[in-house]
Parts: C-alpha cells; sequence; structure tokens
C-alpha cells in the first residue's frame, strides 16, 4: 500500500479562442483573480486525465501518518513528525519498507496493514473539489484513471467507499503492475482499457515526486497539486511539472482554459 508519495510553477502562454462576442483571454497572464495559476502557451489538451490518489484526490496524511508511527515504534525506530512523513511518503510499500526496516520489512509490511485497516475508511476525506473537479471533466466527456501507489485492494475499497467507481476507467494500484510508480508500467496498464498509449496528450496529476517522476518517464505531461509555489524548484528540480496548481480549484480553472 503506502504513499511514500511527493514537484513549480512555471506556467506561460498564448490566447484561448472564444465564441464571437467574446474577450478572449490571454493565456500568458494569469485570469483577474490573483489566486489562479498561469498557464504554459505550449500546454496541451488533454485527451484523458490520469490521478494520483492519497493526497491528491482525497487526504489520507492523517492515517499515513498514525500508521507509520504505529510501525516505526513496534520496530524500534524514532517516530516521524506529520511533516517528516509528508517529505519521505512516495514509493510504494514494497519498494519503501526494504530500505527502511531491511530483513524485517513483511514484519513491519504487517504492522502497518493492520494499523492502517482499522482507520483508513472511517478517516477517508475528499480534498476541496474533488467531486467538482471530476464532474468537471467527466462532462466534457475526458477519460479519467488512477494510478497510486498505494495497494490495490486498499485503492479499490477507498474509491468504492466514495462511491466514485464511475469516474475512472481503471484504477490501478501498487502491486497491479509489475512494477509501481515511478515506472511507466501501471501508467501503460491504466491507459489500456481506455484505448490510448502515453504522450504528452496524457495528463498525470499528483502531489508527489513518484508523480512527477512517472510523468517525465513517461513523457507525459505532469501538473503538480501543491500550494507551495517553490515545492517543485527546491524538491523535484530533476522532474519539474509542466505547471503546478495549488488546489483543485486552480486545476479545474486550467481545465477550463485549455480545453
Amino acid at each position: 500500500m503506502v504513499t511514500l508519495d511527493h514537484c513549480a510553477k512555471n506556467c506561460w502562454a498564448r490566447i484561448k479562442t472564444m465564441p464571437p462576442g467574446e474577450e478572449a483571454v490571454p493565456r500568458n497572464v494569469a485570469a483577474p483573480e490573483s489566486d489562479n495559476p498561469e498557464i504554459p502557451a505550449d500546454l496541451p489538451t488533454p485527451r484523458a486525465v490520469v490521478f494520483d490518489w492519497d493526497n491528491t484526490l482525497v487526504d489520507t496524511w492523517p492515517v499515513i501518518h498514525a500508521s507509520f508511527k504505529t510501525t516505526l515504534l513496534a520496530m524500534g525506530q524514532e517516530p516521524w513528525t506529520l511533516e517528516q512523513t509528508k517529505d519521505r511518503v512516495s514509493k510504494s510499500l514494497r519498494d519503501a519498507f526494504p530500505e527502511l526496516f531491511g530483513n524485517r520489512w513483511e514484519e513491519a509490511r504487517d504492522i502497518y496493514y493492520s494499523a492502517f485497516e482499522r482507520e483508513h475508511l472511517q478517516s477517508l476525506m475528499p480534498l476541496d473539489n474533488a467531486l467538482g473537479t471530476l464532474d468537471h471533466l467527466q462532462g466534457r466527456g475526458k477519460p479519467m484513471a488512477l494510478v497510486s501507489n498505494k495497494t490495490g485492494r486498499y485503492l479499490r475499497r477507498e474509491v468504492d467507499h466514495l462511491s466514485w467507481n464511475g469516474y475512472f476507467r481503471s484504477v490501478v494500484g501498487a502491486g497491479d503492475a509489475p512494477h509501481d510508480k515511478p515506472d511507466p508500467e501501471a501508467l501503460i496498464m491504466a491507459l489500456a482499457p481506455i484505448g490510448l498509449s502515453v504522450g504528452p496528450d496524457i495528463w498525470f496529476v499528483g502531489d508527489s515526486r513518484s508523480d512527477l517522476e512517472l510523468a517525465r518517464n513517461a513523457g507525459c505531461t505532469g501538473i503538480l497539486v501543491h500550494p507551495d509555489p517553490d515545492r517543485a524548484k527546491t524538491a523535484f528540480s530533476d522532474c519539474l511539472p509542466r505547471c503546478q496548481v495549488a488546489n483543485l480549484d486552480q486545476l479545474t480553472y486550467v481545465l477550463e482554459t485549455v480545453g
């Protein structure tokens, strides 16, 4: 399971074509509202949008942090602060735990899963405007999929808990593909039911390094959702996103503008 998950704000310009009688809005400047992001001139219109799950569409940091605290203490390690958890969690469990716990990683895995299973559905909360963003894309006829480093069975359980199955053409979690994010295999698997292949017209939207590395590795368009405008420059300079938005309201604005 686990999303040991976390990349800038450099978005530029072009003119959006508007129906007759409406004023064109330059895409090299932010919209009048100061909280709207700038949009790159060459940002491709997406044929499909693939989302990360944890802390991109839903807030799961509390349960992830609590489960890690239980696991680290049980394994005789110092528990992390919440900020440390956010910085360090990006890889899937099967990739991260052997690095963290060595040859005892399977013992740690079982402790983590036990703690996580007790709370993950009760504490699951959609992020602000997550449903609005999904409704917008569905209304535009844009196919959507999920690719997460959360173990597949937990991921599908959470999607079902929120009754969001109808939004996603495919849901791929850790362990479903031969390799997890940032390997492109999980994304290729997610796009297969849609009949699409990887390329710049596939947007991958996420909040972490593994999301932006996946977009880079697959040749797709990486969109970072993170409130810190310097996050990509400071933490993900080797896998910069094509565009950064602070939240899902801003993502919807970008989608409306690009078309």
